[in-house]
């Protein structure tokens, strides 16, 4: 009986090491999972920062930076802007005086509806 006990403690014994030993890998291989993912993350962002830079540097070779095209669209508006001023300076009388003959120009006659 003795060596019966003795034997299951001697189990018992090699069944804890031997979970304490896949507990120990389980643990390994979850710190081995984390440092993997943080280098994944890391490499990922400067692989996203490269990229943003040479779409930036293509933006601005391709369409120029922001601030230019923003300048060229206000002289763009403040020539078109001065091109109507012109126009409506150039044609401001012979619009006031067809309006003002067209209003004056009263023609009286009776609706088609009408019924005496």
């Amino acid at each position: 009986m003795a060596s019966n006990t003795q034997g299951i403690q001697q189990l018992l014994a090699a069944e804890k090491k031997a979970a304490e030993k896949v507990g120990e890998a389980r643990k390994r291989k979850a710190r081995r999972l984390k440092q993997a993912k943080d280098e994944a993350t890391e490499e990922i962002e400067k692989y996203r920062a490269e990229r943003e830079k040479q779409f930036k540097d293509a933006e601005i070779k391709h369409i120029g930076s922001r601030e230019g095209v923003s300048n060229k669209i206000d002289a763009d508006t403040r020539v078109r802007i001065d091109e109507m001023s012109r126009a409506l300076s150039t044609h401001k009388e012979t619009v006031i005086v067809n309006v003002l003959e067209h209003v004056y120009a009263i023609k009286l006659e009776l609706h088609k509806n009408f019924r005496q």
